[in-house]
């Protein structure tokens, strides 16, 4: 067991490890992960030391739920285990976020991932609306009231939906998207948050795969890997594929990126750069094999990028990334 930095998982009363563990992979969406795969990196995550699960009911229509459930049974400690709804909603509109709608959405997860209790629910991306619809957040607070949910924060794809959502109070945690890549949030949003006790999620970190420095421009993907299906955002916001850069321009800054990071696994670095940025909780990278695992863990311990370095990477956003994505989220 590693002695990974922890910290204050806003409001919510948790310490949560700085690299936690997304498994959005372990449902669908990034090529098959055989139930035996999935129990390994689980395993494995649990056993270096990583003490935040997140997922969500869709991830598989409840198949990462359902793997977390199975691999926390054998474990003396249960990590804090995080899941998102919403998502269900057909057809997806606002309307769909009746009280009777996230009771049977938190039941369902409550179910699948085998708990009286749910340590954090955040609301999947919704439409815009809902984040400034008081009757949700009414619900939820309901939710917390009875005991079915420990507390609940929102998942969001822009900047300005995260600020309508810290304007109510009952929010714990804000889930973002932030890397090297996207790096709005640092202006508003995550200053926001901190001042607000709000814990910050960190979601794809690595930008879909893009700051491990491994892709060139004739990388191809699964057919059943959104990397491969999403990149026109055909299935759902263009911005969870690749941090919504174009893939050739992102493969091309990756490159740059590379050389800043030096002698150091690239991968690393954009984690540990997620994780110092203030008012981050936790980066929440994915991973489909241990060695993936073990190496995000491996991030929390390298020591934090100098000024020189910091300045670097944004002078690479600024020149090569920023035009594609700043004004969209």
């Amino acid at each position: 067991m590693s002695s990974m930095e922890r910290r204050p998982l806003g409001r919510t009363g948790a310490e949560v490890g700085v690299v936690g563990l997304g498994t959005w992979q372990l449902g669908g969406d990034w090529g098959d992960v055989d139930d035996e795969t999935a129990e390994d990196i689980l395993q494995t995550a649990l056993d270096a030391g990583v003490t935040l699960v997140d997922t969500a009911d869709v991830y598989g229509d409840g198949r990462s739920e359902e793997r977390i459930r199975r691999s926390l049974v054998l474990r003396p400690e249960r990590p804090f285990v995080a899941t998102k709804i919403g998502r269900r909603a057909d057809p997806f509109t606002p309307e769909q976020y009746t009280p009777a709608n996230l009771r049977a959405w938190i039941d369902r997860s409550r179910r699948t991932l085998g708990v009286e209790t749910l340590d954090l629910v955040q609301l999947h991306c919704p439409p815009s609306a809902v984040y400034s619809d008081h009757r949700v957040y009414d619900a939820l607070d309901g939710f917390v009231a009875d005991g079915s949910i420990a507390a609940y924060g929102v998942s969001v794809e822009t900047v300005a939906e995260g600020l309508t959502a810290l304007q109510h109070p009952g929010v714990a945690t804000i889930q973002v998207i932030l890397n090297v890549f996207r790096r709005k949030p640092l202006e508003e949003l995550l200053p926001a948050a901190q001042a607000a006790d709000v814990g910050v999620l960190a979601r794809v970190p690595l930008a879909s795969g893009l700051l491990t420095g491994r892709f060139t421009e004739h990388t191809t993907f699964a057919p059943d890997d959104h990397r491969n299906f999403n990149r026109d955002g055909a299935a759902f916001d263009v911005g969870e594929t690749f941090a919504g850069v174009p893939f050739d321009v992102g493969v091309a800054a990756a490159r740059e990126f590379v050389d800043i990071a030096g002698d150091r696994v690239p991968g690393q670095v954009a984690l540990r750069w997620a994780i110092q940025q203030p008012g981050v909780t936790s980066v929440i990278p994915g991973a489909s094999s241990i060695g993936q695992v073990q190496g995000n863990v491996d991030a929390a311990a390298l020591p934090p990028l100098t000024d020189a370095e910091l300045s670097d990477l944004e002078r690479l956003y600024d020149e090569r990334i920023r035009a594609h994505v700043h004004d969209r989220w």
